[in-house]
C-alpha cells in the first residue's frame, strides 16, 4: 500500500504578527477614543441659576468620559431640583454637551417664611448657587388667597416684576383681595388677586406721568394720586 504523505502547512508568522498588531492597534485606538473625556459644557437660558449649580448636580463637574456621559440621567437629575421645570441634553461633535434648561420662575421673597416662592409653588432658601432679583412679600397672606396670589405674581412680566420693590397684603372692607406694591421709583400700586395683569402696563402709564410720583388705583378704577 502505497504511503500517505501529508503536508505541512507552515505558519505565516508574518501575517499573524500583522493580524495581531491591527487589533491591538483597533482595541486602544476605540479605548483611547472612549476615554475622551467632555471638552465643552455649554448651559443655556438659566437666568438665576449658575453654571457650577447645574454641572455639580448633574454630576458632570469634572468633565467625565464623554461617552461615559447618560443624558437620559442627566436630565433625570436636573429635573429633581425645584429651580427646574423641564432640561433637554443633547450631544454633538468635538465632545460637546449642551444643557437647555427651563427654570421654574422666581416670583417673590416671603418674609414669613424666610424664603424664595417658585413658579411651581415650591419654596427654596437662597444659596450661593442662585441670584433674584425679587420683590418681598413683607407681611402674611392668609392660605385661602396664596395660590391666587401666587398666579398672579406669575403673571407679571420680568421687566415690570423687577421694579416691585416690596408687596403688602393690604384688604379694606370693599376688597379682601388688596394688595399694595411698592415701586423701586417711589410710586404705589393698588392692584386685587383679579387684576395683577394690569400692572404690566406700569410702563407705559410712567410714561404718561410726566415724573410725577404719588399712588396708582388699579384696584377700583383706574387714576393715579399724584403726592404733594
Amino acid at each position: 500500500m502505497a504511503k500517505k504523505i501529508v503536508k505541512k502547512r507552515k505558519l505565516k508568522v508574518f501575517n499573524f504578527l500583522l493580524v495581531l498588531i491591527i487589533l491591538v492597534g483597533l482595541f486602544f485606538g476605540v479605548k483611547f477614543y472612549l476615554d475622551i473625556p467632555v471638552k465643552n459644557i455649554v448651559v443655556k437660558r438659566t437666568s438665576y441659576l449658575n453654571d457650577d449649580y447645574i454641572l455639580e448636580l448633574a454630576g458632570i463637574k469634572n468633565y467625565p468620559h464623554f461617552w461615559a456621559v447618560s443624558n437620559s440621567r442627566i436630565k433625570k437629575k436636573l429635573e429633581a431640583s425645584p429651580y427646574i421645570e423641564s432640561v433637554k441634553v443633547t450631544k454633538s461633535f468635538f465632545h460637546k454637551i449642551t444643557i437647555d434648561v427651563v427654570e421654574s420662575r422666581a416670583l417673590f421673597f416671603d418674609t414669613t417664611a424666610g424664603k424664595v416662592v417658585l413658579s411651581n409653588k415650591k419654596k427654596v432658601k437662597e444659596n450661593e448657587y442662585t441670584s433674584f432679583r425679587i420683590p418681598r412679600v413683607i407681611n402674611y397672606v392668609p392660605d385661602n388667597k396664596y395660590n391666587k396670589f401666587i398666579k398672579g405674581m406669575n403673571n407679571i412680566k420680568e421687566d415690570v416684576l423687577e421694579k416691585i420693590s416690596d408687596i403688602e397684603y393690604q384688604p379694606n372692607d370693599l376688597d379682601k383681595d388688596r394688595f399694595l406694591l411698592y415701586m423701586d421709583d417711589g410710586n404705589m400700586v393698588y392692584l386685587t388677586l383679579t387684576k395683577f395683569k394690569m400692572i404690566n402696563y406700569y410702563n407705559r402709564v410712567l410714561s404718561q406721568l410726566e415724573n410725577h410720583k404719588g399712588i396708582l388705583y388699579l384696584d377700583n378704577g383706574n387714576h393715579f394720586q399724584i403726592k404733594e
